[in-house]
């Protein structure tokens, strides 16, 4: 069964709304990480599609990833592990502002709207290599919607 499709407006405006329920109050119902920070943890996932911040990692962890994490984390069956380890860029030791966090967040939602599924075909990750729409839909839908049932929403 295939996974929303957060390219899609009424799957970006539907995560949005569950973005919009969160509070700077709002806390988890697993894990260490603050509202504040799993939003600006959520975050670096577009961070690594859009921007030039993260590095690409070297060959031999490269190709761990590819080689033992990329299936389940693009998948459409394997949820992610309450509690499960990440890599050290999605480590958010630092407070971090919910608001700004918020509006990153949901200002990358419509970007990936507005840039449509044909900016994904293909496209590289920092992490897995050249990835299908499906596999980048996966790891975006995959993570936030995590995120969002941590907190409650």
């Amino acid at each position: 069964m295939a996974l929303p499709n957060i390219f899609t407006q009424p799957v970006a405006d539907e995560i949005i709304g569950r973005i919009n329920q969160l509070s700077s109050q709002s806390t988890p119902q697993w894990g260490k990480m603050n509202v504040g920070q799993m939003l600006a943890h959520s975050n670096v996932s577009y961070e690594m599609a859009f921007e030039n911040k993260h590095p690409k990692p070297n060959f031999i962890l490269g190709f761990i990833l590819k080689t033992f994490l990329k299936k389940g984390l693009t998948d459409e069956t394997t949820p992610y592990k309450k509690n499960s380890s990440t890599a050290p860029a999605f480590v958010m030791k630092e407070e971090k502002n919910f608001e700004t966090e918020k509006k990153r967040l949901i200002d990358y939602l419509k970007k990936s709207v507005e840039l449509g599924e044909a900016y994904f075909d293909g496209k590289e990750s920092l992490s897995f290599g050249k990835m299908t729409v499906a596999e980048w839909n996966n790891l975006f839908y995959k993570h936030i919607d995590h995120h969002l049932t941590q907190f409650g929403v």
